[in-house]
């Protein structure tokens, strides 16, 4: 059964330029792995701005937003073996989507030049 169903797009310039100007927006907003993985793409900008759209996808999708303390350290995306996104939990968001009964999450990216764009669908 569906659980939640979230998007978002971003701009990749607002991202970029975000890791630009801040030199703690990386470390605040993605894992050490999310990281690692988007500094070594050519399109790295793309990488992180899809990426951010996943975990502002995720936190609609569960119909809560940032509130019970859940923040965007606690939710990364990375990819499978086979390049696959998924979502990996830690933390209070972790413990609420075992509450709420979450079997599984579905995690679908997308980027172009100038935006990047996620789709999540939660299973209950």
């Amino acid at each position: 059964m569906i659980l939640g169903i979230g998007t978002d797009i971003i701009e990749v310039a607002r991202v970029a330029r975000e890791i630009r100007r801040s030199n703690g927006f990386k470390e605040r907003y993605f894992s050490p792995r999310e990281i690692a993985y988007c500094d070594t793409r050519a399109s790295a900008g793309q990488n992180y701005a899809a990426r951010f759209a996943a975990k502002e996808a995720f936190f609609k999708a569960l119909g809560t937003g940032y509130r019970g303390g859940m923040g965007f350290d606690e939710v990364e995306v990375l990819n499978d073996r086979l390049g696959k996104p998924e979502i990996v939990l830690r933390g209070r968001a972790k413990a609420f989507c075992r509450r709420r009964r979450v079997r599984r999450i579905h995690v679908s990216l997308s980027h172009i030049n100038d935006y990047s764009s996620a789709v999540v669908v939660m299973e209950k």
